[in-house]
């Protein structure tokens, strides 16, 4: 191809408005602008990189092979390597089409309309619910990084120098000495019990080896807060997150319960999702900041660093062993556990509060949780308030598995020269009392079973009818060593515990803000995977965020819409081709067909997909009703032959009925699939499959229908032993067989835009069904029996590859869908594990060593990918 146009170079600076018709300006690596002039419409030039091409070319090479606009621009390696995008500018838009979405589109209205998150749950614990929460205020949230002079108690040039030096020397410390502390901890019985059980000696007995076995754990029991320590750190840390971050937003009024309930007895427990290294530090930087009370912090990383680790024993971390690279490691040890467990007791007794990370894909950070339920049920402890926090991010740090003082420097060396970048919006949740979870007895487990009892009757031997009860996550609780009780008060206990980190899991998580950096990121992932154009990008950004606010779910941006997207595509610069063309003052945003992209897309896009989570379900269940019917050719026009997704062609025509208990069926056996953390465990699954009809009723994917009793009808998904929905506590419910049930059925609506939506939602769960889908096939090429870590590994790697030679689905090649793949797998008895000394061992369990009964797995889970 050959360059069509000149390049002009602009000796100041133009405004959008001056633009004559057809100009666009394209930007450089050094912000540079330069102005490409069309030779004519139908030959306007396409600029990447600095490479002009004429959009007739590019349309007649799209035409011949039948690609994608990202295949297109792979070819002729027009990649915006350097492309930047400006500023945005108060009074004058950077861009021609700012000017246009702000006459077109208003932004919602976020300021008095912001929805209250963080409530507890009304179902386990009402009586928590009763007290004040943060109200729905205008202007309510707090930059943690804007410190000025109004946050002193002074005012000049000189305060505004030092005003974060006098804001630290202000806040309230809470200190808190070691004492006697680690006295306690040596004689209390789990320690002495757990020493005679490794050392094979009496219990009183205190011989040369007991001591040195306690030497090298007993300094993690001299964490301490240090009233001078806490103040550097805070200090320092307010410096470190300002060249990190732009700004961190916390909620006023959620801050103001938490000062309420600071003055009741029960000490605080905060619970967070774990996304990042620097997880642990902003809670009690935002707590210290605010005059509260700065808990102990649970740090699942190993510090190397001896220095490192004396400073931060001195504000209240606590750390693992030296001997021990992870947590996981850590826990093997009886002796550590009995330790651990112990501190905890010290520390509640003492009125300390505590701050702990779990996680939803590896059951990190469960124990803890378990050993402070299993001190609230033995009576060790009174009570504590359980805080769920929730931490959202624009741009997610890396995390490191190790942290030494090189490690820190380099750090910090990486970002001194480096822009702030990205924001962090911070939620506490509403506090409710642990005590009041255990013995209401309303987050029930006693309906718990294992996967392979819900699901391998139907994937097997195809029953309607599919066993009720709530899956049972085991492996986010490996080991139980808390008691030595009978069997079953121990496997109860452990089941509550295990329930109880899936509800604060779905807590934090529910009232996490979505930013918008996750909206830009779910709609080009899910949407828009083959490119949009700008303005429409922007419509759909408006449209998600109605619909997050309709479902109670705050957002972490403000604004116009222009500066939003605006911001949202300079964070996920790196991931995304962004095209000009000069006919089109309208840009062309594409997301990078890569493996680093995609995933990162993905990661972002979750918090979007945990929102959408009964609308996905739906969409799903409908999907593979109509999939089933088209197959039994009872429909000609439900899917043009060949085609996938977004690629339908002709109108789509559900002129179809679908059966209320047959798609209520598909979503309460899709459910028993999803990942912990999407369901609350106090909810019963039918109640959660019911829920999941409902919101596509409400979303306007489905018409109900009620179909009159004089009038024979031909449901071709009525089986005999159909399932009939009915609930214990209906007031309306009869026992009597004489009455006979309303039939209701649904229809698709018919509007242009519902079948879009179906495959929008759909595409959320694709990638980890997917990922199950290429994990059952790729059974058959693994060398098996592996320890779990390497079958873990050997599956990311087949997923990799599968993922490379398809050049397409990369959301499902990452760690989390592999491990989460493997667990699935595990809990469905596909897999086998073998217990022996040098660990847990994978096999293929005899039942699916038959080909067959992996293709019926197969089936059964590919029945829900919209392809």
């Amino acid at each position: 191809m050959q360059k069509e146009t000149s390049v002009v170079e602009p000796n100041e600076t133009r405004g959008a408005d001056e633009c004559s018709h057809g100009e666009i300006y394209q930007l450089r690596g050094d912000d540079s602008r330069t102005w490409l002039h069309p030779l004519a419409s139908d030959k306007g030039t396409l600029s990447l990189d600095g490479g002009f091409y004429t959009g007739l070319a590019i349309r007649e090479f799209v035409a011949q092979t039948g690609d994608d606009l990202t295949m297109v621009l792979e070819k002729s390696g027009g990649i915006n390597k350097g492309m930047v995008l400006p500023p945005v500018q108060e009074n004058r838009p950077a861009l021609s089409w700012k000017l246009e979405l702000k006459k077109k589109l208003t932004a919602p209205s976020l300021g008095k309309c912001r929805p209250v998150v963080g409530k507890c749950c009304h179902q386990c614990t009402p009586d928590s619910l009763r007290t004040s929460f943060g109200q729905n205020t205008f202007q309510s949230f707090h930059n943690l990084l804007g410190v000025d002079e109004t946050d002193t108690r002074y005012r000049g040039w000189l305060v505004r120098r030092v005003c974060c030096v006098l804001l630290v020397k202000g806040c309230t410390v809470y200190a808190s000495p070691v004492r006697n502390r680690q006295e306690g901890v040596c004689h209390s019985n789990r320690v002495k019990e757990a020493l005679k059980a490794q050392l094979k000696a009496p219990v009183g007995a205190e011989n040369r080896e007991q001591l040195d076995k306690l030497s090298s754990l007993l300094p993690l029991t001299n964490t301490c807060i240090s009233t001078g320590f806490l103040r550097f750190v805070g200090w320092a840390m307010l410096k470190m997150l300002a060249v990190v971050f732009g700004s961190i937003q916390i909620n006023l009024d959620h801050l103001l319960a938490l000062q309420r309930a600071a003055q009741e007895e029960p000490p605080a427990v905060y619970v967070y999702v774990r996304q990042s290294s620097l997880d642990c530090a902003i809670i009690p930087l935002v707590l210290f900041c605010q005059s509260l009370r700065v808990p102990y912090t649970v740090c699942p990383l190993q510090i190397s660093s001896s220095f490192l680790r004396f400073i931060l024993r001195r504000v209240g971390v606590v750390l693992l062993p030296p001997s021990a690279p992870t947590e996981h490691d850590a826990e093997k040890d009886d002796l550590y556990s009995a330790i651990m467990t112990s501190l905890v007791r010290e520390l509640l007794h003492e009125g300390q509060a505590i701050s702990i990370g779990v996680s939803a894909e590896s059951g990190q950070g469960g124990l803890w949780l378990a050993r402070i339920t299993h001190l609230i049920k033995e009576g060790s402890v009174p009570d504590v308030r359980l805080v769920p926090v929730g931490i959202s991010y624009d741009c997610v740090p890396r995390t490191n598995i190790q942290v030494g003082f090189r490690c820190v420097l380099k750090w910090l060396r990486s970002f001194v020269c480096s822009r702030p970048t990205g924001s962090v919006r911070v939620h506490f949740a509403q506090p409710f009392s642990l005590k009041e979870m255990c013995e209401s007895g309303r987050c029930r487990v006693d309906e718990w079973l294992p996967l392979q009892d819900l699901l391998l009757p139907v994937i097997l031997n195809n029953r309607v009818s599919c066993v009720f009860g709530q899956r049972r996550f085991s492996w986010l609780l490996p080991s139980f060593p808390f008691t030595s009780d009978a069997e079953e008060k121990k496997e109860e206990e452990r089941n509550l515990s295990i329930a109880i980190s899936l509800h604060l899991i779905f807590s934090a998580t529910t009232c996490m803000a979505v930013m918008s950096t996750s909206l830009v990121s779910s709609l080009l992932l899910h949407k828009h995977r083959k490119g949009v154009r700008l303005s429409e990008l922007c419509r759909d950004v408006m449209w998600l965020t109605e619909e997050l606010l309709f479902r109670n779910k705050d957002v972490g941006f403000s604004g116009s819409l222009a500066e939003v997207v605006h911001r949202a595509l300079s964070l996920l610069r790196p991931h995304l081709l962004i095209v000009a063309t000069p006919s089109s003052k309208d840009p062309v945003i594409v997301p990078r067909r890569s493996l680093s992209a995609t995933l990162h897309l993905s990661l972002h896009a979750r918090s979007v997909t945990h929102t959408f989570i009964l609308e996905a379900v739906g969409a799903c269940a409908v999907s593979a009703m109509v999939c089933d019917m088209a197959l039994s050719a009872f429909s000609s026009r439900v899917r043009s032959e060949g085609a996938e997704g977004e690629e339908v062609k002709g109108d789509m025509e559900f002129d179809v009925a679908l059966c209320q208990a047959e798609l209520t069926e598909r979503a309460l056996q899709l459910c028993h699939l999803l990942p912990p953390g999407f369901m609350p465990p106090c909810h019963s699954s039918e109640s959660f499959s019911l829920d999941v009809v409902d919101s596509l009723v409400q979303c306007g994917i489905l018409i109900m229908e009620e179909i009159p009793k004089d009038v024979p009808i031909c449901d071709f998904w009525k089986r005999e032993g159909a399932l009939t929905w009915t609930t214990s506590d209906d007031p309306y419910n009869s026992d009597s067989d004489c009455e006979e049930k309303e039939l209701c059925t649904f229809k698709i609506s018919q509007p242009s835009r519902c079948p879009k939506m179906l495959f929008f939602l759909c595409s959320m769960l694709a990638g980890h069904l997917r990922a199950l889908c290429w994990t059952t096939l790729g059974l058959e090429h693994m060398d098996i029996p592996l320890p779990e870590a390497e079958f873990a590994a050997q599956v990311h790697s087949h997923l990799c590859d599968t993922a490379n030679k398809k050049k397409r689905h990369y959301e499902s090649c990452s760690e989390e869908a592999a491990h989460a793949a493997v667990r699935t797998l595990i809990d469905l008895g596909v897999l086998s594990e073998r217990r022996q000394e040098e660990g847990v061992f994978l096999g293929v369990s005899p039942l699916f060593q038959l080909s067959e009964n992996r293709q019926k797995l197969h089936r059964f889970i590919s029945q829900y990918l919209c392809n």
